[in-house]
């Protein structure tokens, strides 16, 4: 009897639409899928493991699908159970390397493991302390962002300066606490010493650390790639360089993977992510197949014009390489909706009460307060929704930030206040201006009117205060005239916030809402110098800063409201609405034409001819057995001469160099030391014999094996030269004293010493 799976007919492949099936179909790696917001792309990707198992392609324990985030991986993990394949192992990036870091210690490494640091406060504390800083809480906040990043992009101390100025990363901290690029890479090296006296390591390390092994232990790399032989990536518009030289070590010749990402969802990049990740898949694997995603099963064909516009203005120059210069036009499979308001507020406290209003109008039609999220730029936008929603009586909760009023900079105001305002009594200021004496006794805190230029907690703090010296002038302008007044205000409004419960409204920045969606969002502060943020000064900025809107614009499924407000409470300063609005308004029409869907890029995967090769298992000097993997590379045993020619061996590694950086790539995913040995000794003179090398697979035999075959052809040809020199010369020696004795080497005179094996 006929088997339905391997005729195509697996249950799992039911209900998929035409696109989600072609990814689900396609088992042979590798396979870039660009999956638009909202179309299914966890979906598209767990029946395409499924199928791979039940089809018989994969063997289910063999297999890894590597998530961002652990939340992620849960629901991963329930979906292939539901589908009858538990037995993939999916895991985030570092809990996956956590492991085999842990595995290989005692062997490769030796010695007690060392201490897993949950946090890096403390070691960036004491670094600093070595260096004479003593640095505030958002300092050492900001410091081990800073640190986090440099190993994400696996930067070291020596590269920070440079590296941090091509990333357009100005340093941290602001007023007296502002420390530069320079500053920075010292407290990253004293950090490195103080972590490695404490025997500790980061979650960065742990990644880096695996890399480490891979490369150079070829026996650790052997047994990772036997037990994990194909792979998938979620997010993958998301993953650092780190990340990537993992993925690679993981894979190393081979290319069964699965990488699904949208690139105009890439809005962590201060995190080390970078929108050109899928240039680069493609560059390392110009054979993979492509495949868009862009039904849209969330939002309505209202919103979906608007995420389109928004996605059209940013829109790179069509000269771009088709994987990751297009962005994918998304199709709205809902039936049609209410068409996305833009509503501009007279201020903050108008902004907020409108937002809050329309909240009461939702619920009253019977809408949950879950099904409503309002979405901000920054954490320190929220204190004035959150003080309407409390006033209103409408439970909220806070996801993804600390409440307003629990934030540490928040709290020592208040208590700054109360006590100033305990030293000068019930009267009136002296200054007559509330906000002015406010931002005096901020000052105190280090605040000052001109916020940093960089982000971070620097950043989120400045904002903060900025919103306490605000609500002084809404407080002075609604009649207040005391520091006492101020405090008071406060205190009610602290007082009135509820408490977060699973049935409330949803408050959270645009970041942590990535994943998220909601029947109705509200995305607020649409202004110039909020939302794109003020700090947002280069081209590529603005770039994230329109995809962070676009990540707000795709969270809504069934009702958007964009707001913004023309002047800050309590102050006359005008403000313009964002750019990103404007280009709502002058390109908000449907598409007219769309980006073409399902397979756009038919590529081969060359997994099944690489399988088929063998490295030698005995040793071309001696005919002894190969054992290890260095061994099985070099072809033969570490104890018989191989004699490589020097020479080319110097030159294989100055154009491993220049072909890494043409890629973009680590040197090791060009060539590790051991092939480029292997190539030197064995000296191949035809594709075939190239191939036969370890460390050559069919990918890279595409990209390199014309050039490496010639640096070949060229030594052979400049030791050939050598050795008629050197016979001439031989020939000359020994006309001139037949009776010189032999050489050192033992080899009779005139007769010169050539391996060409």
């Amino acid at each position: 009897m006929p088997d339905p799976v391997l005729d195509g007919l697996d249950p799992v492949l039911d209900g998929l639409d035409p696109e989600q099936r072609l990814v689900a179909e396609t088992l042979a790696g590798p396979v870039l899928v660009h999956a638009g917001a909202g179309s299914g792309k966890t979906r598209a990707i767990t029946h395409r493991i499924a199928h791979a198992v039940r089809s018989g392609q994969h063997a289910a324990n063999t297999g890894l699908a590597v998530t961002f985030t652990t939340r992620a991986a849960g629901e991963m993990r329930g979906r292939l159970a539901q589908l009858g394949v538990p037995t993939v192992s999916v895991r985030t990036f570092h809990a996956a390397a956590l492991s085999q870091l842990r595995y290989f210690w005692p062997t490769a490494v030796g010695g007690a493991f060392p201490e897993l640091a949950a946090t890096k406060a403390p070691l960036v504390g004491r670094a600093c302390h070595q260096l004479g800083i003593n640095p505030s809480k958002p300092l050492m906040r900001d410091l081990a962002a800073e640190i986090e990043w440099a190993g994400s992009t696996m930067c070291s101390p020596g590269d920070y300066v440079e590296r941090a100025e091509l990333a357009g990363r100005p340093g941290v901290g602001s007023g007296a606490e502002a420390l530069g690029p320079a500053d920075v890479a010292r407290v990253l090296s004293a950090y490195q010493e103080v972590k490695s006296a404490a025997h500790a390591i980061d979650f960065e390390d742990v990644l880096l650390l695996v890399v480490g092994l891979i490369d150079e232990r070829p026996d650790v790399a052997d047994e990772i790639r036997r037990h994990y032989r194909w792979f998938t990536v979620d997010e993958y518009q998301d993953i650092t360089p780190a990340q990537e030289a993992l993925l690679a070590g993981w894979l190393g010749d081979r290319d069964d993977v699965c990488v699904v990402g949208d690139a105009s969802q890439t809005i962590y990049s201060f995190a080390g992510a970078d929108p050109e990740s899928f240039g680069r898949f493609l560059r390392r694997w110009p054979n993979a197949t492509e495949i868009r995603l862009d039904r849209c099963y969330r939002c309505t064909p209202e919103i979906v014009t608007v995420a389109n516009a928004v996605v059209r203005s940013g829109r790179r120059p069509p000269a771009r390489e088709l994987g990751h210069g297009e962005p994918v036009l998304l199709r709205s499979q809902r039936e049609a909706g209410r068409v996305p308001e833009v509503v501009t507020c007279a201020d903050d406290t108008d902004e907020s009460a409108t937002v809050v209003a329309r909240i009461r109008e939702l619920l009253g039609e019977g809408r949950s307060p879950r099904d409503v999220a309002i979405l901000m730029r920054t954490n320190a936008a929220s204190e004035p929704v959150e003080a309407a929603l409390a006033d209103a009586g409408i439970p909220y909760v806070m996801r993804g930030a600390e409440r307003f009023f629990d934030r540490a900079e928040v709290r020592e105001a208040i208590v700054r206040l109360r006590g100033q305002a305990a030293s000068t009594g019930e009267g009136a200021l002296p200054s007559g201006s509330l906000g002015a004496e406010t931002a005096a006794v901020l000052a105190s805190m280090g605040w000052e009117p001109v916020g940093p230029a960089s982000g971070g907690a620097s950043r989120e703090r400045w904002e903060s205060l900025a919103a306490v010296v605000a609500l002084a002038e809404e407080v002075q302008a609604a009649g207040g005239a005391t520091l006492a007044d101020l405090v008071t205000e406060f205190e009610r409004r602290a007082g009135l916030s509820h408490a977060p419960t699973p049935d409330g409204v949803t408050v959270a920045t645009l970041h942590a809402a990535k994943g998220l969606e909601w029947p109705c969002v509200f995305l607020i502060g649409c202004s110039e110098g909020s939302l794109p943020i003020v700090y947002a000064d280069t081209e590529e900025r603005i770039a994230e800063e329109r995809r962070l809107f676009y990540v707000g614009v795709t969270r809504a499924r069934d009702r958007l409201t964009c707001t913004w407000a023309l002047t800050r409470t309590g102050a006359g300063r005008s403000r313009e609405p964002s750019r990103f609005l404007a280009d709502l308004r002058a390109r908000g029409g449907v598409a007219s034409t769309a980006t073409a869907a399902g397979v756009v890029r038919q590529g081969r995967s060359t997994g099944a001819r690489e399988r088929r090769r063998r490295a030698p298992s005995r040793c071309r000097v001696c005919g002894a057995g190969l054992v290890t993997a260095p061994e099985r590379t070099l072809g033969r045993c570490a104890s018989c001469p191989g004699h490589a020619d020097e020479a080319l061996v110097d030159r294989l590694k100055v154009w491993r160099i220049g072909a890494a950086n043409e890629r973009s790539v680590p040197a090791y995913v060009v060539c590790t030391d051991v092939t480029i040995t292997a190539i030197a000794e064995r000296l191949p003179r035809t594709r075939e014999e190239l191939l036969d090398i370890p460390g050559i697979g069919p990918a890279k035999l595409d990209l390199y094996g014309e050039a490496l075959l010639a640096m070949v052809a060229e030594a052979g040809a400049a030791a050939s030269a050598g050795v008629a020199s050197g016979a001439r010369a031989a020939t000359m020696g020994s006309e001139a004293s037949a009776d010189e004795p032999d050489g050192a080497g033992g080899t009779p005179a005139g007769r010169p010493v050539v391996d060409l094996r």
